[in-house]
């Protein structure tokens, strides 16, 4: 099939994640069986710029989607469609006029410095094995801004005490550098020391849950979601949510927007740029509550 030859070509040529791939397949799987319905005999070779616009409204009016999540369906239509000139499959791209719905400015969620303060105070009254384990997970997070899954492939080699530094290999496999303190320098040294008592064998992983095994992303989330509603209200209590407090206290404490760029690992300073606005409503927030004409 077109769409299986497409998702293995946009694996290998892209480097994409398995999650990436399969989301393109279902996006793309949706859209044949949209346009199936509407004539069983058109093809991918026969939809034209009607039929994907007739998609969009559908997807917006009647499934009542997100404009991200629209947006991310047509970003799959397009590069398949970009797949499909390349080979010359058809003669013209139906999705060059389409343009995508505005995207929602969300502000991303963070966790208040002080309100990070409380928790690893809290964090410390657990010395056993598991309470070093999150502890140190918590603190790599807020302290690195990484994602979830490139703290989850952490390796013992990754961590440079020497230089003091954490290699992270990103998406599509890029690698960067982040530095790191002495806070963190000790909390992984303890986490280390326990771990060898604990299990006293060599691990690939960095960090190895109680059982003994690689820390996964489901615990990864429940551990996260657990330490974090002890010191805050909000719905979002993600991994991410901690790269986005990690980027916030940064911006706050005055590092430049390029800076943190790297070291989030941002292709592009668009995206980084959000969080200016984040520091923006917080100062009008600041402003609004203390100054007695601010209303």
């Amino acid at each position: 099939m077109l769409t299986d030859e497409f998702l293995d070509y946009f694996k290998s040529e892209r480097n994409c994640s398995d999650h990436t791939i399969e989301s393109y397949g279902n996006d793309l799987a949706e859209f044949e069986q949209f346009f199936k319905s509407l004539d069983q005999d058109m093809d991918w070779t026969t939809v034209d710029e009607s039929v994907i616009r007739e998609w969009t409204i559908y997807l917006i009016d009647e499934m009542k989607m997100k404009n991200s999540s629209v947006n991310r369906k047509l970003s799959a239509l397009r590069s398949f469609y970009h797949y499909l000139m390349k080979r010359k499959v058809v003669a013209s791209n139906p999705t060059t006029r389409i343009t995508g719905p505005k995207r929602q400015k969300v502000l991303p969620a963070f966790i208040k410095d002080n309100e990070m303060d409380t928790l690893l105070e809290m964090l410390d009254a657990d010395t056993s094995y598991e309470g070093l384990l999150n502890k140190t997970v918590i603190l790599t997070l807020y302290l690195t801004g990484m994602r979830r899954a490139e703290l989850i492939a952490l390796a013992d080699k990754d961590v440079d005490y020497a230089a003091k530094q954490l290699k992270v290999t990103g998406k599509r496999n890029k690698q960067r550098i982040i530095p790191f303190g002495p806070e963190l320098e000790n909390c992984l040294i303890n986490y280390m020391t326990e771990r060898g008592r604990q299990f006293n064998q060599g691990f690939d992983h960095l960090f190895i849950n109680k059982k003994g095994t690689p820390l996964t992303e489901s615990q990864l989330e429940k551990l996260v979601k657990e330490k974090l509603a002890a010191v805050s209200t909000s719905s979002k209590r993600s991994p991410h949510v901690l790269r986005h407090t990690f980027a916030t206290s940064m911006l706050n404490s005055g590092a430049d927007l390029v800076s943190i760029q790297k070291l989030l690992g941002h292709e592009s300073l668009n995206t980084t740029q959000v969080y200016t606005h984040v520091s923006f409503e917080e100062l009008k927030k600041a402003y609004q509550n203390a100054h007695p004409r601010s209303n």
